[in-house]
C-alpha cells in the first residue's frame, strides 16, 4: 500500500477524516491545471450556464404575462418572486444533501428537475399553476449553483484557484446574458412558451454529468469512504499523467491537524460557533446585498423602459440585455485579477464603485431610457463583478465537512436578495420615484461594500484544508 492510502486505510485513528481530507488535498496540491480540469469544469459548466438562463427567463416573459393574464403589479411581483423563494429554500436543502450524499448526484438531479419544469411551464394557462411550478423549479436552480461551486473549489489547488474557479463562473452570468438574448429574440417572435420549451433540452445532461463526473474525492475520504476515496484520486491522477505525459510531482506531507470531531460536527451548530460564526455572517450579508442589488435592477429594467419611457417590447428587452452584457465584462476582469487583488480588496471595490454609479444615476440621470441604460450598464460591470467571485470566496471558508452547507447559506442569503431585492424596487417604483430605486440600491451596495472591507477574511494563494481545517 502507498504512503497516500495509507493516510486512508479504514483502519485508521478517529481523525482519519481530517488526516485523509489532508492527504487528498495535498495530491491534489501537485496536478497541474490540464484539461483534464477543463473537461470537468466544462461539463458542470455547462450545467450551471442551464441553470442561470432558466433563473433569469421569467424577467423576459413578464412583459407578455402581464398582458395575457391582466396581471396587477402586485400579481407580476408574486409571479416574479415565487421562484426566488424555492431557489432560498432549495439552496440550504441542498447543502445538507450535498454534505450527505455527494456533490455529483444534487447537481444531477438539480438539472433534470429544473428542465422538467420547463415543459410543464409551457402547458400553463394561468398563474397560479405557473407559479407552483416556478417555486418546484427554483428548488433546483437554488441548490444547483451553491454545489457546483463547493464541487469546482474541491477538485483545484491553491494556485491560480481563483481565476480557475471563476473562469468557470463566468458559465453563470454568461447563461443570464444568453438567455436575455434569446428571450430579445425569441419572445416578440414566438411567444413565452417557445422560450421555456427550448430550455428543456438541457436535461440530457443529467446523465452527462452521472458518467463523466468523478465525485469529489476530498468528500469520499470525510465521508469515510477511504477505497473510493484511493481510486477516485488514481483515476484522476492516471487522466493527468496520460494528457501532460509526465510523471507527477511527490505530494508534500499533509499538514493539517488531526483531531477528535467537535460536537455537532458538520452542521448548523458548527457553522455558526467558533470561527465559522463570522465567516457565516460576513458572506452572508455579502450574499444578500450583492443580490439585492443585481435582482433590484435587472428583474425590473424591461418592465421600467416599457412602462415608464414607453420603448417597445424588443428595445425594452434589448437595453436590459446590453446591462447583463456589460456585467459579463466585469465578470472576466474580476476572474482575470482576484488572485493578485485579492477576494476581499475586489469585493469592497467593486460594491463601493457600484454604489456610485447608482446613486449618480438616482441624484441626476433618471430621466431618460438612455441615462438609466448607461449607469446601469456601468454599475452592472461593479457588481457582476463583486458577485462572481463570492463563489470561489464562499467554499474556501468552509472545511470539506461542511463546505457544501457553508455555500448553501451564502446562496440562501442570494436568493433572499433575489426575493427582496425586486419587491422592494416594484414598492417605490409603483409609487413612481425612479430616481429613489437606485439611491436605494446604491445604499444597500455600501453596506456590502463596508462588510467586505472590515470583516471579510484574505483567502488568495491558501490551500484548502489551511484556511478551514
Amino acid at each position: 500500500m502507498t504512503t497516500e492510502a495509507s493516510d486512508l486505510r479504514p483502519d485508521a485513528s478517529p481523525g482519519a477524516p481530517a488526516a485523509g481530507a489532508a492527504s487528498i488535498g495535498a495530491r491534489f496540491e501537485r496536478l497541474p491545471l490540464c484539461r483534464w480540469h477543463v473537461t470537468v469544469r466544462l461539463i458542470v459548466g455547462v450545467v450551471t450556464f442551464f441553470e442561470a438562463f432558466d433563473q433569469l427567463l421569467i424577467a423576459y416573459a413578464l412583459p407578455q404575462l402581464r398582458t395575457e393574464w391582466h396581471l396587477t403589479t402586485t400579481n407580476t411581483t408574486a409571479l416574479m418572486t415565487v421562484g426566488s423563494i424555492g431557489m432560498l429554500i432549495g439552496a440550504v436543502a441542498s447543502g445538507r444533501l450535498a454534505d450527505r450524499f455527494g456533490r455529483v448526484r444534487v447537481i444531477a438531479a438539480c438539472i433534470a428537475v429544473s428542465s422538467l419544469c420547463n415543459l410543464l411551464l409551457t402547458l400553463c394557462t394561468s398563474p397560479e399553476p405557473f407559479m407552483a411550478v416556478r417555486f418546484v423549479q427554483g428548488l433546483a436552480i437554488g441548490g444547483e449553483v451553491p454545489v457546483a461551486a463547493t464541487f469546482i473549489a474541491e477538485i483545484t489547488r491553491s494556485h491560480k484557484r481563483g481565476r480557475f474557479v471563476l473562469l468557470y463562473e463566468l458559465v453563470f452570468p454568461a447563461g443570464l446574458t444568453a438567455g436575455a438574448l434569446l428571450a430579445a429574440w425569441l419572445v416578440p417572435l414566438l411567444g413565452w412558451r417557445w422560450m421555456f420549451a427550448l430550455a428543456a433540452i438541457p436535461g440530457v445532461l443529467c446523465y452527462v454529468v452521472l458518467k463523466y463526473v468523478p465525485e469529489s474525492p476530498r468528500w469520499l475520504a470525510e465521508h469515510g469512504r477511504h477505497e473510493d476515496a484511493l481510486r477516485t484520486m488514481a483515476a484522476i491522477e492516471a487522466d493527468v499523467e496520460r494528457i501532460t505525459g509526465r510523471p507527477l510531482p511527490a505530494p508534500e506531507p499533509a499538514t493539517a491537524a488531526v483531531s477528535p470531531a467537535p460536537a455537532g460536527r458538520g452542521g448548523l451548530r458548527e457553522l455558526f460557533s467558533g470561527r465559522y460564526r463570522k465567516r457565516t455572517l460576513v458572506i452572508g450579508v455579502l450574499w444578500f446585498t450583492g443580490y439585492f442589488v443585481n435582482y433590484g435592477i435587472t428583474s425590473w429594467l424591461p418592465t421600467i423602459y416599457d412602462s415608464r419611457f414607453g420603448l417597445d417590447l424588443s428595445t425594452a428587452l434589448l437595453y436590459s440585455t446590453v446591462t447583463s452584457c456589460a456585467g459579463l465584462l466585469g465578470c472576466l476582469v474580476v476572474a482575470l485579477t482576484v488572485d493578485r487583488a485579492g477576494r476581499r480588496k475586489v469585493i469592497t471595490v467593486c460594491m463601493a464603485s457600484a454604489a456610485l454609479c447608482l446613486l449618480l444615476l438616482g441624484l441626476f440621470s433618471g430621466g431618460s431610457a438612455n441615462a438609466v441604460l448607461l449607469w446601469t450598464s456601468l454599475a452592472a460591470v461593479f457588481f457582476f463583478g463583486s458577485n462572481i467571485c463570492l463563489y470561489v470566496y464562499s467554499p474556501e471558508l468552509f472545511p470539506t465537512r461542511m463546505r457544501a452547507l457553508g455555500s448553501s447559506v451564502g446562496g440562501a442569503m442570494n436568493r433572499l436578495g433575489i426575493i427582496l431585492g425586486p419587491i422592494v424596487v416594484g414598492a417605490i417604483y409603483a409609487g413612481g420615484a425612479l430616481g429613489s430605486v437606485f439611491i436605494t440600491l446604491a445604499a444597500v451596495a455600501v453596506i456590502g461594500s463596508l462588510t467586505a472591507g472590515f470583516g471579510a477574511e484574505e483567502t488568495s494563494g491558501r490551500k484548502l484544508e489551511e484556511i478551514a481545517p
